[in-house]
């Protein structure tokens, strides 16, 4: 199955900022409290300070860390450095300078705050999430994506790289189909499934298999067309698959 299957607006907007978030983002995400403010004291500097106070708000919006504080909206940055009494924003210049002290604080972070790496067992629980999701509805890969994303962020695991999330996405929803298939093949007699091979051959009278006569409905309504539509009806009445129990499998799937 493809997995090239995100919009441009899902591709743009995955960890990453798309424009200022509004009051109640910033009140939700990026609101440091007094346990907040004691875990960043313990950095030295205004621009230790803001940098973590930064990190903290982004994994919490975005669900992953940044590395180029460029990338952080003025007015989040505005709106972090004021809580913390910070006048001067250009300090942050200085915190992205050092790679180390961005890798020290995300382990900070992931510890304090009991963030995770998608790892083993929240892969085997996401991938059992969307399987089930995936056995018993047709949702677009694009929905499970928004699913998986918002999952991850709900159980505080950092966001991995969006071709690993579409990756899994793709197999799991090829592993339900095949499951499907492999019951639905499992439904007929051995007489009935002669009977389909059959509708893929030939009809005497046309190149067109007898399946593809069959998928064509009438084009008029009119006395033959009604006619024509009984017969068909007939033909796939003869199957008996009419009678065949499928209440194990999903409707929404046949």
């Amino acid at each position: 199955m493809p997995v090239d299957f995100l919009t441009t607006e899902q591709t743009e907007s995955y960890g990453r900022f798309t424009g200022e978030p509004d009051e109640l983002q910033l009140a939700r995400y990026f609101h440091l409290d007094e346990a907040d403010k004691e875990f960043i004291g313990k950095s030295r500097g205004d621009h230790n300070r803001l940098g973590i106070a930064l990190q903290i708000g982004c994994v919490r919006f975005l669900g992953t860390f940044l590395t180029d504080m460029n990338h952080i909206p003025s007015g989040v940055r505005h709106f972090t450095a004021r809580q913390l009494g910070i006048r001067d924003i250009t300090v942050l210049a200085e915190y992205g300078q050092r790679e180390n002290t961005r890798r020290e604080h995300a382990a900070l972070i992931r510890q304090h705050y009991q963030y995770r790496e998608f790892a083993w067992p929240w892969t085997f629980r996401l991938t059992r999430l969307l399987y089930t999701r995936s056995w018993i509805s047709n949702e677009r890969p694009g929905l499970l994506f928004d699913l998986a994303t918002g999952w991850l962020m709900q159980h505080r695991i950092i966001l991995p790289g969006a071709t690993t999330l579409t990756r899994l996405i793709s197999e799991v929803r090829e592993k339900a189909t095949l499951r499907l298939w492999n019951k639905l093949a499992l439904i007929p007699s051995a007489e009935q499934r002669s009977q389909l091979e059959m509708l893929l051959g030939p009809t005497d009278c046309s190149r067109l298999s007898l399946l593809e006569s069959l998928k064509k409905g009438p084009v008029t309504i009119s006395g033959p067309a009604f006619n024509e539509a009984i017969e068909r009806w007939k033909t796939l009445n003869d199957f008996g698959l009419h009678a065949e129990n499928l209440s194990t499998l999903p409707a929404v799937r046949l």
